[in-house]
């Protein structure tokens, strides 16, 4: 089948989430420390390299608008079909087409799909705050993450042949349900599924000078002789490091 790529463009929520989650991913060891600074990573449009996972901020450009819509429609179907309790608010708020368009505008303005969602975070916030209160709590999501996870399990929701497109969309919803625990102060276990592996930057010590390979982290030194098969417990301290990956 014949790939299809949308082009991309920043939103008003792109840069700033984008931002947000490299922040967070480089705490949790799941981007580099120079992720800010990787062409790969802070690019709009996804690696052609399928070895490579897809950020969230670039899933536009392998999705476009229809399957997103389409995704986001599948979820709502379900929770206007839901208990009471849980699709009245929703019902209180708006109807199931305007709760479409205005998710969808939002998913796809964060995935790279141009300025979409009008009001940016402000409006993000407000939204929970005032809209949707009464279910950002862990009863109220943990039923949300269920019904999303019906949806994106269901076969018929074309991913396209890309294998790291589902993936990236559970990445994108683990970090912002996370964040909506924080903001909101509740728990909740989120799983959507596998997300994207950590992704560390390989080093070449052959090609630094003393100078680069000093500049080096301790974590990043001892990550990278780890992948050699080094036993870095034996290395005491950074100097100790960089003395053995001078020595390779």
């Amino acid at each position: 089948m014949k790939e299809t790529h949308y082009s991309p463009e920043n939103g008003y929520l792109t840069e700033k989430i984008r931002l947000q989650y490299i922040n967070y991913a480089v705490d949790k060891n799941l981007l580099p420390h120079n992720a800010h600074r990787m062409a790969n990573i802070i690019s709009l449009t996804a690696e052609q390299d399928k070895t490579k996972p897809i950020q969230f901020w670039q899933l536009y450009s392998v999705l476009g608008r229809t399957r997103i819509v389409s995704i986001v429609s599948r979820f709502y179907r379900r929770v206007f079909e839901d208990e009471a309790w849980f699709a009245s608010v929703f019902e209180r708020v708006a109807s199931k087409e305007r709760h479409v368009k205005t998710q969808s505008s939002m998913w796809i303005d964060v995935m790279g799909g141009g300025l979409q969602y009008h009001g940016g975070e402000f409006r993000l916030n407000f939204h929970h705050t005032h809209n949707a209160l009464e279910l950002m709590n862990e009863r109220g999501a943990t039923r949300w993450i269920e019904l999303m996870v019906d949806t994106l399990n269901d076969p018929d929701v074309d991913y396209t042949d890309d294998e790291r497109v589902r993936p990236a969309i559970n990445t994108f919803l683990d970090f912002f349900v996370g964040k909506y625990a924080k903001d909101f102060n509740f728990e909740v276990k989120s799983v959507f599924g596998e997300t994207n592996p950590p992704l560390k930057r390989r080093i070449n010590f052959m090609n630094m000078t003393i100078q680069q390979v000093e500049a080096l982290s301790e974590q990043e030194l001892a990550d990278e002789l780890k992948i050699r098969g080094i036993d870095v417990v034996q290395l005491d301290g950074k100097q100790a490091l960089v003395n053995k990956a001078l020595s390779l």
